[in-house]
């Protein structure tokens, strides 16, 4: 399994982990409503609070899973894309070269 795999298996996860807390906060707040504890307002408050910061720790999670992703597979001696890229530019233009410099043989 390759690492772009594994982190898009560990954001699927937070993802459905936090589907799942959403899901079991609105039965809890709707319990709460029916009991009088809170009144709808108060109940549709708390899960937005809530969400909202489920959001903001899963946006820092993202960020620090792909930032310890880009770390170890730079200690391996993985090359970046943007590296890739460059270098398949080059060989393009070298082999544009190669063929230029046959025609002109010819």
């Amino acid at each position: 399994m390759n690492q772009q795999n594994l982190l898009q298996q560990l954001l699927l996860i937070g993802v459905g982990t936090t589907s799942l807390v959403a899901e079991k906060l609105r039965q809890v707040s709707d319990q709460w409503v029916k009991e009088g504890r809170l009144n709808a307002d108060q109940a549709k408050a708390m899960v937005d609070d809530v969400l909202a910061h489920l959001k903001e720790d899963a946006a820092t999670l993202d960020e620090a899973v792909q930032r310890q992703t880009r770390q170890f597979l730079e200690s391996l001696g993985v090359p970046q894309r943007s590296e890739l890229d460059e270098l398949r530019g080059r060989i393009d233009r070298l082999e544009r070269d190669v063929r230029e410099l046959k025609n002109r043989s010819w």
